[in-house]
């Protein structure tokens, strides 16, 4: 199991450890379902590992839509 220190990904989700779960359990779910990964790893890690880590990287974000 690999290790994604929280100060890795917590800033790009605004500080909000809500965000970082939602984000990070709809790209492990996505990637459960065959989607490709977007960065290099290893086929054994887990799926929650490897959307965890692209979110570290910025590969994956969360749309902010603007407010009215």
């Amino acid at each position: 199991m690999s290790y994604i220190p929280l100060e890795k990904v917590i800033d790009k989700v605004d500080y909000n450890m809500y965000k970082l779960v939602v984000l990070a359990s709809r790209r492990a779910i996505e990637l459960e379902e065959g989607l490709p990964s977007l960065i290099s790893v290893d086929s054994q890690m887990k799926k929650t590992s490897v959307a965890l880590l692209e979110i570290a990287e910025g590969k994956v974000g969360i749309k902010k839509i603007p407010q009215p």
